[in-house]
């Protein structure tokens, strides 16, 4: 028993001396926020690890000069999805936040292309990307409102973590609700081309709490 104590004294002896970040850590590397090394981690994690570890990552869209970070092998693909680009250039996205990072399968990224290009979307079945690091902000009753000023009234949302569906017939979403402040499922840019499904996730409402269900 007093060689039980021995250890269970050490192992705490030693845990208190480990530096808090090695403790707390989120996994973000110590490194430069234009390197490759944070980039991969940054928006690889904005989908769950069971993804992120063997997904591929660029740096920007790839058919708008985006740079492979890293190869690949289940399909996924992530990278960074603000459109308004970086606040500080030269130094890199602020935080993941920042960067609005999105993880998606090869679905998502025909309705990305057709978004960039005002088309309309043709998908072979729904497609579905991960933002678990949220976004920026944006009107929810029509695509490319990018500022909270320029949002209908009621409209702005800043989402923190979720998962997207985008349908390959929009018309399926039709009668659903576009209502975000239940915490449940719901439709953004209802009735229009992009119209697709957001699921909140734990942590949804922490940039906008005052929309979080009461």
């Amino acid at each position: 028993m007093k060689y039980i104590y021995s250890i269970l004294i050490l192992f705490i002896a030693f845990s208190c001396d480990m530096p808090a970040e090695v403790i707390n850590s989120n996994g973000e590397p110590d490194a430069a926020h234009t390197s490759a090394e944070w980039q991969i981690w940054a928006y690889s994690t904005a989908a769950p690890a069971y993804i992120a570890a063997n997904a591929t990552v660029y740096d920007g869209p790839p058919a708008m000069g985006g740079n492979l970070l890293r190869e690949g092998s289940n399909g996924w693909t992530c990278l960074p999805a603000n459109p308004r680009g970086q606040s500080d250039p030269e130094n890199g996205w602020i935080n993941a936040h920042e960067a609005m990072p999105l993880c998606g399968d090869a679905e998502v990224f025909k309705w990305i292309s057709a978004w960039f290009a005002g088309e309309i979307p043709v998908m072979d079945k729904d497609g579905y990307a991960w933002m678990l690091h949220g976004d920026m902000g944006e009107d929810n009753t029509m695509a490319g409102v990018l500022t909270k000023e320029e949002a209908a009234e009621g409209q702005w949302i800043e989402s923190g973590p979720h998962l997207m569906r985008m349908p390959a017939d929009p018309s399926t979403l039709d009668g659903m609700s576009t209502d975000f402040t239940t915490g449940a499922p719901y439709v953004m840019f209802g009735g229009t081309t992009y119209a697709h499904v957001m699921y909140p996730m734990a942590g949804y409402y922490d940039y906008q709490p005052e929309s979080a269900p009461e």
